[in-house]
């Protein structure tokens, strides 16, 4: 599969840095961040590269050759083969797709050259085909979703809404960001579009809404923006820690699963009405150790209200997008979120009875773990469940993780009086 790299941007907000120079050219750690892209391409067989350039391109041409030169940097070679699209005018961040569009026959993956990230593309592009769309949009949870694009898809992963930074969003949403990276049939750019500019989300992918034809790949794979001063100091440090390349699903990941209720948000009994959803004091700098460690951080909650009639899952989505919104809003996220819908005791009236099943999904049996780690590549071995009953703790240790109860021992590997107690102890104990 062909990648094509779009370079073409000026880098205006990060000018203080580097303005004489692309953008994707500012190293990070000493590597340039474009090259940065071009080996992790390069690791996972993905040697085919068109680079779309335009302001000091000719920097980029330079340094990189047709692929087959020494890196300046490394000493290592490039290993790949580079083409080039030079922009003599600007024709936005899409309209040089259209003028190599004889190059691209096939399915292909595009990416911005402003971004740093490692990510398992051939995961993603396993799953890509899997759905048979025209394109798979890389999504993943941010810490400012309030100031971001927005995703919303179906149980199925295809896209039903596009919500664009202008748009108007609904109160609560999921905490779902298009990260920059697709794959895409080049079958979209048969179409004739007519503007001398051409944007990509707004003109391409955004009218794909609720077609069926575009898919979500959510991932806790790390991918950043760098093209702000602050961004580019946040990203370097993060490569400099090495949470960069860890967080890549072909290495496994370390997790700490929270329960929900008297957990992350207060206790009042089963939750039916989204107004009663209410976060625990200190949750939100709790969840917010975790973003900032290597652990993921993911929700596993039993939600028995569904077999019993009294919550729909349209309304459990709901109070899970009010949770996400409020956490975001504090620039806090969660990495996924899993529920159990089941509950095996019959014959009660409004219960809906396909729900009422003996599963192994409800703790404490781990089966909401066990489908984490089949998800993210987890290592239950080096995970944490943390919860505020007995039920979590046994599901943790039936799942073969470490455990932490709240306000209780319940057997728990350490106590803690909230989740943000819970979270600095399991931290400090790694150093």
């Amino acid at each position: 599969m062909k990648a094509v790299i779009m370079a073409g941007g000026k880098g205006t907000r990060i000018s203080s840095i580097a303005s004489d120079i692309p953008k994707p050219m500012i190293k990070i750690e000493g590597i340039p961040v474009l090259e940065r892209e071009i080996e992790c391409l390069r690791t996972q067989g993905f040697i085919d590269i068109i680079i779309t350039v335009s302001h000091l391109g000719n920097i980029i041409m330079d340094y990189f050759g047709d692929g087959s030169k020494i890196s300046p940097v490394t000493g290592k070679p490039l290993g790949v083969k580079i083409e080039y699209y030079f922009e003599e005018q600007p024709l936005g961040n899409a309209g040089a797709l259209f003028k190599i569009r004889d190059k691209l026959t096939d399915d292909f993956l595009l990416l911005n050259a402003d971004s740093l990230f490692d990510i398992d593309f051939n995961r993603f592009v396993a799953y890509h085909r899997s759905k048979g769309g025209l394109v798979t949009l890389f999504t993943h949870p941010n810490s400012h979703p309030y100031d971001s694009g927005l995703i919303i898809a179906d149980d199925n992963g295809a896209v039903v809404k596009w919500l664009a930074k202008e748009d108007v969003r609904p109160k609560y949403y999921r905490n779902r960001v298009n990260a920059g990276l697709h794959i895409i049939s080049p079958e979209l750019l048969e179409r004739k579009i007519d503007t001398p500019k051409i944007d990509l989300d707004r003109q391409i992918l955004k009218p794909l809404a609720n077609t069926g034809k575009m898919f979500v790949y959510d991932s806790p794979e790390y991918v950043k923006d760098m093209g702000t001063p602050d961004r580019f100091y946040a990203v370097s440090e993060d490569v400099k820690s090495g949470k960069v390349s860890a967080r890549n699903l072909r290495y496994k990941q370390r997790a700490i699963f929270l329960d929900r209720d008297g957990t992350i948000n207060k206790y009042v009994g089963f939750l039916r009405n989204i107004d009663d959803f209410e976060l625990e004091d200190d949750v939100v700098d709790a969840i917010k150790l975790i973003n900032n460690s290597g652990y993921l951080a993911i929700v596993v909650t039993n939600q028995p209200v569904i077999a019993r009639g009294e919550v729909s899952l349209k309304e459990l989505q709901e109070i899970h997008n009010k949770m996400e919104t409020l956490l975001g809003l504090d620039g806090a996220y969660l990495d996924a979120i899993y529920f159990c819908p089941h509950h095996p005791h019959k014959g009660y009236e409004g219960e809906r009875p396909e729900y009422k099943i003996e599963c192994q999904c409800r703790k404490p049996k781990p089966g909401m773990l066990m489908k984490a780690a089949k998800d993210f590549n987890i290592d239950l071995s080096a995970s944490w469940m943390i919860g505020d009953g007995e039920t979590d703790v046994q599901c943790g240790k039936n799942g073969g993780c470490h455990t932490a109860a709240i306000k209780g021992d319940f057997g728990a590997d350490l106590m803690g009086n909230n989740l943000y107690e819970c979270v600095s102890k399991i931290l400090a104990r790694e150093y």
